[in-house]
């Protein structure tokens, strides 16, 4: 009876099978389901590549690892080769990432992508035989580690404010990308979505300020006079307070003050609707009568509390 080599019982979420037996008999039955290829590979190479059908093995139907290593089909002498099956339907993976903006900021990013193989023969060269992936748990490590490779050197190409307000933007450019990278490899990216981005609280702060219209340099002048704010709570006995008196102004870009005067200087911040300046602790804009208070919304699906405008809840990923 004749040897047969075949792929039984493949789930529904198997992406590759390695045939247990490495032995080839001559006139073996080789069975090949609909979405499936089988690749005959020897020394981490790929030769011969056969589609869906049943097939009789013979040196005619196996011509590149045959002139490749000799071999003819008669007698009873097997010749040995691995026979690797490959599913060439569309499947979905979870890819994610710990990322850095243009400025440094972190970013902890996630998502879903949908991949399938086109190449056989290239995809077992590169991913197979190349990298030794024989199953589907190494397959599926090596495409999400491929992935989170290339988001990781996307993302930071993007400021911070880029990467939270334009994501449909970013989205598209990484798919472009990573599509590109994977067809090198036999596979076709079909598509490939953010499901959640986060950053740690300094920078949420930072691009909280930034929404509201202030400036950068702004931005950067607030967090220094905080920190100096932070140090001349510690200090003992209130020893840092004069020269915390010269730095604060200096820094808020505010008139300076005489050391003979007691006053405190006041501290203006913009509307958000109209820019008008007005005091640091306002309920109301004295211009335009729009609330200074920043807008917040709670996130549906966990509670949280986050600012108005954003879109995904930096605690769970949900879309707002």
């Amino acid at each position: 009876m004749p040897q047969v080599i075949e792929w039984m019982g493949a789930g529904p979420d198997d992406i590759v099978f390695r045939y247990p037996v490495e032995q080839i008999q001559t006139g073996a039955q080789l069975v090949v389901h609909e979405y499936e290829a089988a690749v005959f590979l020897r020394d981490g190479k790929a030769y011969d590549v056969f589609g869906p059908g049943r097939h009789t093995l013979t040196t005619l139907n196996l011509p590149l690892i045959s002139r490749a290593y000799g071999i003819f089909f008669g007698g009873k002498n097997p010749f040995t080769a691995t026979v690797i099956f490959v599913a060439t339907k569309q499947f979905a993976g979870k890819w994610g990432a710990k990322a850095q903006t243009t400025e440094l900021a972190p970013l902890m990013i996630h998502g879903t992508f949908w991949f399938k193989i086109t190449e056989a023969s290239l995809f077992v060269n590169e991913v197979v035989g190349g990298q030794g992936a024989y199953n589907t748990g190494q397959v599926n490590d090596f495409v999400r580690g491929f992935i989170n490779e290339r988001v990781i050197d996307e993302m930071s190409k993007y400021d911070l404010t880029s990467a939270f307000t334009q994501l449909d933007k970013v989205s598209i450019a990484t798919k472009v990308n990573i599509n590109d990278a994977m067809q090198r490899i036999g596979s076709d990216l079909v598509d490939f979505k953010f499901e959640g981005v986060d950053t740690s609280d300094e920078f949420r702060e930072r691009l909280f300020w930034l929404k509201q219209r202030a400036s950068a340099q702004d931005v950067l002048r607030m967090e220094t006079a905080k920190d100096i704010g932070k140090s001349l709570s510690t200090s003992q006995g209130g020893a840092g307070l004069g020269a915390g008196m010269v730095l604060i102004p200096q820094v808020m870009n505010a008139p300076m003050q005489s050391p003979m005067q007691t006053a405190p200087q006041t501290v203006m911040v913009a509307c958000p609707k109209c820019g008008t300046q007005a005091a640091q602790g306002s309920k109301f804009c004295p211009s335009c009568g729009a609330s200074m208070t920043p807008a917040t919304v709670k996130c549906s699906d966990c509670g949280t509390v986050m600012a108005a405008g954003t879109k995904f809840c930096p605690e769970c990923g949900h879309k707002m």
